[in-house]
């Protein structure tokens, strides 16, 4: 007998989770907040300053506005299950990576 570990959601219960989950980071990061989901990885702000871009298609200046960005931080283990992941699931005629 094959018993599922996983609990059977219906798809619209899932689906409003991750909404309130998604939602609550996004409102702690507006505030200028951060949050750390253990085993995942951590969200917080940067800071990015005013700067002079260039339009690639004409080259010519452009002003670029300070702003705020999202930044996420991969956890040790999210990066730990990644890597071991590699070796489990080979890319077929990948190159190496070191």
């Amino acid at each position: 007998m094959i018993v599922n570990a996983r609990p059977q959601l219906a798809a619209n219960a899932i689906e409003l989770a991750v909404n309130i989950v998604f939602d609550s980071i996004g409102e702690e990061l507006a505030r200028n907040g951060r949050v750390e989901v253990r085993g995942f990885g951590s969200f917080s702000i940067r800071n990015r300053r005013a700067r002079q871009g260039r339009n690639p298609r004409t080259g010519e200046p452009v002003a670029v506005v300070a702003k705020r960005v999202p930044f996420f931080t991969t956890g040790v283990d999210l990066a730990n299950r990644v890597n071991e992941g590699r070796l489990k699931y080979p890319i077929a005629n990948a190159e190496s990576d070191g």
